[in-house]
């Protein structure tokens, strides 16, 4: 009988007691976190955590074998910070509004979370992504939806979309060295310009909140998505 092969995975092992009370797992992925929101994924390597944390190999690999696995736990971490609904919410619509706004801004504090979440290995696994799931599903059930698995991926999968694109945009907008009104002001001048108007009249732009649109356009596709989820709903 061929043997069984170990599941990829930081949650599917036992961890080990730690020898030192000043490096631990939670210490570990906390300094992650940090690496990873000032200078993203590319940035972060075991080796410059280990000498951020004046710590040796050897000492960080008793925690955390492999930087897939660090991701994992990182994942997971950041997404504790979501709201999650109650199982016994009243209104099923405001309830799946307000955890997924919270996603989303837990997703824009934390920009390179989107783009991990479909590369990091068993995530799902994860406590905290796991309890959110669990959450949604009991409450879209208790509402009356037949297929709440369904259901929860297209919420998740315009989520993550969604903030995928405006994580994006916002970081071209840190590299730019401009205001995000700025940025948009310029990519509007050819249109204004073919319309007739002065490129160098910057008023058509001047009322332009970037941040409000940003906003409504996730709250107003949402919607959409909330709509089309209701249609499954026993009349």
């Amino acid at each position: 009988m061929a043997e069984k092969k170990p599941v990829p995975s930081v949650w599917t092992r036992p961890t080990t007691a730690p020898r030192s009370p000043a490096l631990n797992r939670a210490t570990i992925v906390r300094e992650a976190i940090a690496m990873l929101d000032e200078d993203g994924i590319e940035a972060l390597s075991m080796r410059k955590l280990g000498a951020r944390l004046n710590a040796g190999a050897t000492s960080m690999y008793r925690h955390v074998a492999t930087k897939d696995e660090l991701m994992e736990l990182a994942v997971d971490e950041v997404l504790g910070e979501v709201v999650v609904p109650e199982d016994g919410a009243r209104n099923w619509r405001d309830a799946v509004n307000a955890c997924a706004e919270s996603f989303r801004a837990t997703a824009l504090r934390h920009p390179w979370v989107c783009t991990e979440l479909g590369q990091a290995g068993l995530a799902y696994l994860g406590p905290n992504l796991a309890s959110m799931i669990e959450h949604l599903r009991n409450l879209l059930t208790h509402t009356g939806f037949a297929d709440p698995h369904t259901a929860v991926d297209a919420l998740f999968s315009y989520s993550i979309g969604m903030t995928t694109t405006e994580s994006a945009w916002l970081t071209t907008v840190a590299r730019s060295g401009q205001t995000e009104a700025e940025l948009l002001a310029r990519f509007l001048q050819p249109p204004l310009a073919e319309h007739g108007h002065d490129p160098d009249d910057h008023n058509a732009t001047a009322d332009l909140d970037p941040v409000t649109i940003r906003d409504l356009k996730f709250i107003n596709g949402l919607d959409i998505v909330l709509d089309g989820l209701a249609t499954r709903l026993p009349a």
